[in-house]
């Protein structure tokens, strides 16, 4: 069964989640019932006229979670539950790179990718929440980081810079946006020819993992969407304890893409 979330963490927050919630924020609650439209995304002209959704492609669309509960991303546990040290090895960051933590929160991804990337690379960190970018702020100053570039995202547009990104990483924060093609049209844009997208979101597939059924998504659904937004996956991870982790290029990169491995044949083989 799943465990009781703690009272503090309840108080004045939009917690959506059991044990573990939502690890970033960014996004808003969708307000419409709209269903999405059949045409495919045109990525040479504008963006898409997407209203807020409350559904996406047969998905509810999840609430995010407030800035009241920041403490929880950076719990001394975390790292225990959901081996995001293991994950952090599988993006394959390097000095020089451009990356973005979309979804930021308080850093506590950004400020290891900061250490990573060295002073000749750049860690653009998103969030929607001026109350996170100010909490980053302070915990980046105190680690005298310098390379990290918070930036005031939208609902519909993560105000990227076009085709500079070798790595945009989104950490079981992408199932919460209200206008997911916007954002997956503006993040098609940001990326480099050879550049990705590392999706964390924790698994559907799996009842023990002790998260809200609304803040889960299944391989099937995220194939769905990201084919249908024009990425293709060209890589996953599968040994996380909680998590998916499929990395998605741009459907004209030169990367060569892949077929996910069954969930039931990821479950089978954990341990």
């Amino acid at each position: 069964m799943p465990k009781r979330v703690p009272a503090w963490l309840w108080a004045g927050c939009f917690v959506c989640f059991l044990i573990a919630g939502s690890a970033n924020s960014v996004s808003a609650q969708g307000t419409t019932t709209d269903e999405p439209s059949t045409q495919s995304v045109d990525h040479s002209a504008s963006p898409p006229d997407e209203k807020p959704r409350r559904t996406y492609l047969g998905r509810i669309v999840a609430q995010p979670m407030g800035h009241q509960g920041a403490p929880w991303l950076i719990r001394d546990n975390r790292d225990d539950e959901e081996n995001a040290s293991d994950s952090f090895v599988q993006l394959q960051l390097t000095e020089g790179m451009v990356v973005c933590d979309l979804g930021c929160g308080n850093g506590y991804w950004t400020l290891p990718m900061a250490k990573k990337v060295g002073e000749s690379g750049r860690v653009l960190a998103v969030d929607i929440q001026r109350e996170m970018l100010q909490k980053l702020r302070v915990r980046s100053a105190k680690a005298k980081l310098r390379n990290i570039e918070p930036i005031l995202g939208k609902v519909d547009n993560p105000n990227l810079p076009l085709g500079e990104l070798d790595l945009v990483l989104m950490v079981d924060v992408y199932h919460e946006f209200s206008h997911p093609e916007s954002m997956l049209w503006h993040l098609h844009r940001a990326l480099k020819p050879t550049g990705v997208i590392a999706l964390l979101e924790y698994r559907e597939e799996d009842p023990s993992v002790p998260i809200k059924p609304l803040h889960k998504m299944s391989k099937n659904q995220i194939m769905k969407e990201y084919q249908r937004n024009h990425f293709k996956l060209v890589k996953e991870y599968n040994m996380l304890p909680w998590q998916h982790l499929m990395f998605f290029a741009r459907d004209d990169s030169p990367l060569e893409s892949i077929d996910p491995i069954p969930a039931k044949q990821v479950l089978e083989a954990l341990p």
